[in-house]
């Protein structure tokens, strides 16, 4: 029964930072754009993707990166 006496005063210590911490979100406008995130994700701009992958440059006569030597070479097995 005297744990009563302190998870009381514990949980109300605990709301009010909770409630404390959401003025404070709500002050430094956190919740003002709640959509855009998920948007971005949706429709990104097709100039940023293609910046993003490195072009691969195969050296040219190499057979090991020459992929239609492979398949002529399976083809005619």
């Amino acid at each position: 029964m005297n744990v009563i006496y302190v998870l009381i005063p514990l949980a109300i210590i605990i709301v009010l930072v909770a409630i404390a911490i959401f003025f404070w979100a709500v002050r430094k406008n956190q919740f003002d754009d709640l959509d855009r995130q998920g948007y971005e994700i949706l429709f990104d701009d097709e100039d940023n993707s293609t910046e993003a992958m490195p072009k691969q440059n195969k050296p040219k006569g190499d057979p090991k990166n020459d992929t239609n030597q492979d398949n002529q070479n399976n083809a005619s097995v």
